[in-house]
């Protein structure tokens, strides 16, 4: 029998997070092929300026359950 997609996040909960962000970059890989170069570095830019201005408070950021709950209230949840 096929294991059911309950079972996989509850054997994954149980992995390191570490673990869990490995197998989901290879799951995206293997169903949608590789991230082009550009957008690659792309985003790998964009990131290193968002840390620049995290790290030198040009911004603050924001708790995770303040932007989750602000996600949720734009998206109607």
């Amino acid at each position: 029998m096929p294991i059911t997609l309950d079972e996989i996040v509850e054997q994954t909960s149980q992995l390191p997070p570490d673990v869990v962000a490995e197998l989901v970059d290879r799951i995206m890989l293997a169903r949608h092929g590789g991230i082009e170069p550009g957008v690659d570095a792309a985003w790998k830019a964009e990131i290193k300026g968002r840390i620049a201005e995290i790290e030198n408070s040009a911004v603050q950021g924001v708790p995770v359950e303040e932007g989750l709950a602000r996600i949720r209230k734009t998206v109607g949840l």
